[in-house]
Parts: C-alpha cells; sequence; structure tokens
C-alpha cells in the first residue's frame, strides 16, 4: 500500500505542531482527534482518516472552591450516653475548661445558694469521658459573662435556738432586697472548722456592696468553741438569737427526733434522771439547749449584748411584721418587710402537731427552768413572759 500523502501545513497543525497522545487502557488518547479520539499509535489520526484534525479549544479554569463558612459549635467525637453527639462551644467552655469542669464550678456556686445553676443532661442522659479532649477555643475569645457581686463571709449570723423559729426568721429576712441569705446550714463553726475561712466564704451567695449576706446555724448557741471562732472571723459580726419558752422548745425538739427514730424512750424517761424527786437530766441535748443564761455567758466574752438580739418565737408567730421589724432596725437596714410580704408556709417539717405530755412533766420542767429563765431575762433586759 502506497504511504499517504503528506498532509498541508496549515496554520493550526503549525501552531500545534506534534500531537500529545496519553496512553488509556492499552490505546491512546489523541487530544487533537475527534470523534472517539481513540488513534493509531504515533498517527495521531483515527483509522482510514487522512483529513488533519484541529486541536481542541483551551478547557477553562475551574473557579476556585467557594469559602467555607466560619466553624460554629464543635461536635465532639463521642456521645452522650443517648446515642447523640454533644455540641461544645467556646461560648460553653470558658477560656479552654472542658465542659465538666465547667459544670462542677457552677454547681458550686448552686451549692452556696447564689441563685444559679448549671445545664444537666436531660433525663435517662450521662455524660461520659471522651478518648479526646476538645479543641481549645481561638485566641483572644472573650470569656464569658462574669457573674455579678462578690462572696464575702457574713456580716450577721443567725446562731440559735434549735425549734425556736429560725428558719422563719431566715425566709422572713431574705424576702429583703438588701440580705443575702444561705439556704442551707453550713455548720462552719461547729462541725467544718477545719476546712478554714476560704471554704466557708465559698459557700456564701454573691453580695454586692449594699448587701448583707447571712448565715443560719442554731447549734452555734450552745458550741462552746463557736463565740471565740466567730470573733476570731470578725470581731463586728451580728449574732441573732431565737429564743423560746424552754419547756415548748423541748417538746418540739423531742417531737421532731420521734419522727425520725420512732423507737426512742419517752419524753419523760429522758428528762429526769429521778422523776420522783424531780432531778432533771441536763446532759439531754433537748434539755440542755432551754438553759439560755448558761449558754449566753460564754457569748458575752467575746460579744457586748448591742451585738445580739434576741427574737421572742412567741411574737414570731403572733406579730411577726413586728419582730421582723426589728430584725430590721438590728441589721441597720430600711424596713421593707410588712405582713404583706411575708412568707406563709415554711415546709412540711414545720409546724408538727407535738406529743401530749403529762401535765405534771410540764409543771415540774417550768419549775427547773424558772431560775434560768429569771436569769435570762436580767441579762437581756427583755421579759420574755414564759413564767
Amino acid at each position: 500500500m502506497a504511504a499517504p500523502p503528506a498532509l498541508p501545513r496549515t496554520e493550526a497543525t503549525a501552531a500545534v505542531g506534534r500531537p500529545r497522545r496519553a496512553h488509556l487502557g492499552g490505546g491512546w488518547f489523541g487530544q487533537r482527534g475527534s470523534g472517539t479520539g481513540l488513534g493509531h499509535p504515533g498517527t495521531g489520526r483515527d483509522p482510514g482518516s487522512p483529513e488533519p484534525r484541529l486541536p481542541l479549544p483551551a478547557r477553562a479554569a475551574r473557579p476556585a472552591p467557594p469559602l467555607l463558612p466560619a466553624p460554629g459549635p464543635r461536635v465532639r467525637g463521642c456521645g452522650d450516653g443517648g446515642g447523640r453527639p454533644r455540641l461544645h462551644s467556646a461560648a460553653s467552655s470558658g477560656s479552654g475548661l472542658d465542659a465538666g469542669a465547667e459544670r462542677g464550678r457552677a454547681g458550686q456556686d448552686s451549692a452556696t445558694g447564689d441563685g444559679t445553676s448549671a445545664a444537666a443532661p436531660g433525663p435517662g442522659r450521662q455524660s461520659r469521658p471522651c478518648g479526646r479532649a476538645a479543641p481549645a477555643p481561638p485566641a483572644g475569645s472573650a470569656p464569658g459573662p462574669a457573674r455579678p457581686g462578690t462572696k464575702r463571709l457574713p456580716r450577721a449570723i443567725v446562731v440559735g435556738v434549735k425549734k425556736g423559729g429560725t428558719r422563719a426568721v431566715l425566709e422572713f429576712i431574705r424576702v429583703h432586697p438588701e440580705v443575702r441569705a444561705l439556704g442551707t446550714e453550713p455548720h462552719f463553726f461547729d462541725r467544718n472548722y477545719h476546712r478554714g475561712l476560704e471554704w466557708y466564704r465559698s459557700l456564701m451567695p454573691r453580695t454586692l456592696d449594699s448587701q448583707i449576706t447571712v448565715e443560719k446555724t442554731p447549734s452555734y448557741f450552745v458550741t462552746k468553741e463557736a463565740p471565740r471562732r466567730i470573733f476570731n472571723m470578725s470581731r463586728d459580726t451580728k449574732l441573732i438569737v431565737v429564743v423560746r419558752n424552754p419547756v415548748t422548745r423541748a417538746i418540739s425538739d423531742y417531737t421532731q427526733t420521734l419522727s425520725k427514730k420512732p423507737d426512742i424512750p419517752t419524753f419523760e424517761g429522758l428528762t429526769f434522771r429521778n422523776r420522783s424527786l424531780g432531778l432533771v437530766d441536763t446532759s439531754w441535748n433537748a434539755i440542755r439547749i432551754g438553759m439560755y443564761a448558761v449558754h449566753l455567758q460564754s457569748w458575752l466574752q467575746y460579744f457586748p449584748l448591742s451585738q445580739i438580739h434576741f427574737v421572742s418565737g412567741e411574737r414570731l408567730i403572733t406579730d411577726p411584721a413586728g419582730e421582723m421589724g426589728k430584725v430590721q432596725d438590728f441589721l441597720g437596714i430600711k424596713r421593707v418587710i410588712t405582713d404583706n410580704g411575708l412568707p406563709r408556709c415554711l415546709g412540711k417539717s414545720k409546724g408538727r402537731t407535738h406529743v401530749q405530755i403529762d401535765p405534771e412533766v410540764i409543771e415540774q420542767l417550768r419549775d427547773f427552768y424558772r431560775p434560768y429563765n429569771i436569769k435570762f431575762y436580767e441579762t437581756v433586759g427583755q421579759d420574755f413572759r414564759w413564767e
């Protein structure tokens, strides 16, 4: 077969020169070809086609990919116990701390009664540790908003007495806008003193400069070390003592204990060492607390009487606004608590029906407490009319 005639040198072929081919599955792909583009090796043309082929138009440049949006909340690579990923954002992580640590710190503020709480997993969901820590937030990111106020040591303490009406006083006084009160009893000056003042301070609610921090632990009044310890914290601390007829208080104390321990001895059995002789057992705590004059002497060794305010538990029931008005005056705050602003319900544990006590036993207890009551009246300069 005769060789095919040479192709005329046209402007198109002169510009391109030799065709560029790429190997494809044993054949060749001629970029200058048309149709199938499969040609014989070294020819650059389709079988039996002598016509020259023009080059393909230049391929347009591929556009750059669009910019991705700013990253949102990051999804951690582990589940939350419910089979769903947890969102972890920079806002919730504070300054790069793990969210679990942040929830722990927030939970401590809630325990301190500052009115804040951390978000908790929903029902049936439990957090579990991840295999790796979440990425840190970008440098320069702003921390979360700071909580207002500062945790301060209390300026006033309701130190007693148990079953005298201390819970009512606390609930009444915390209605005042200038007072922030710790809701639980910290028992710092009797049971937890070894933990230190910073631990005690950490329990307190946050207050503004114009507000007073108050806490209540009725057992302080009968704790021998409490006056000295409170004085060492601040000699300017104001003390509130809610007192009640010691006979009624002892019966109320026994009633509360009986509701928790139904198998305890009778009131009469606990009250007397020898009933026929009228010997009262002063080692029983329910009896000992009502000896107010004895306990008060320990407090007067460290605090002047002007720093101790005594609230009548009986008048707190008959005239709560009047008694709370005196408390506000003692704390140096404006009288804003009135009959219309006082809480009415103190919970199911308050106002229990007292157990029935033999009237003769009650009379013997009145005789026992009489000298202590008279001494107490003379010391505080106030007659509570328990006789």
